[in-house]
């Protein structure tokens, strides 16, 4: 029996590149933010871990949500390339939780997406200001 098999939980690690495993975002109240950001992109909080509550994306990237309520949060940006046939209806999740999206990351263009590269997109804050983007197309890159 090889080394995996006896760890069932073994994961094989990259060998030739970085992937992103997770990343820490920092929240007044990690259960409220974490359950806000499953609840638009459709996924579901997983359980605690330790001072985390995880948001896995489905793609080996967890956001872990981490309380801090001892000082200001900073707001960060997050961008979630997502299904061109799930974006209709996580812009109805954001109009019927009442939160306002924009076509732009200034937050100029009110209740419109874009069409950069392609796809859709729209930008949107979380509970702490967290600057949110959906697309449907990754941006081209020189």
């Amino acid at each position: 029996m090889s080394e995996a098999q006896q760890r069932p939980h073994a994961v094989e690690l990259p060998t030739t590149t970085a992937h992103l495993n997770h990343t820490v975002v920092f929240a007044s109240d990690r259960r409220s933010s974490a359950e806000f950001l499953a609840t638009i992109l459709g996924l579901e909080v997983g359980a605690p871990f330790g001072p985390f509550l995880p948001v896995d994306l489905g793609n080996g990237v967890t956001l872990d949500y981490y309380e801090k309520r001892d000082e200001p949060i900073q707001g960060q940006h997050y961008a979630f390339l997502v299904p061109e046939d799930r974006f209709d209806a996580m812009i109805a999740r954001l109009e019927a939780a009442g939160v306002t999206y924009y076509a732009d990351p200034g937050h100029h263009e009110p209740g419109r997406v874009n069409d950069l590269f392609g796809g859709r997109g729209a930008y949107f804050d979380d509970p702490d200001g967290h600057n949110m983007e959906i697309m449907t197309r990754p941006y081209l890159r020189p």
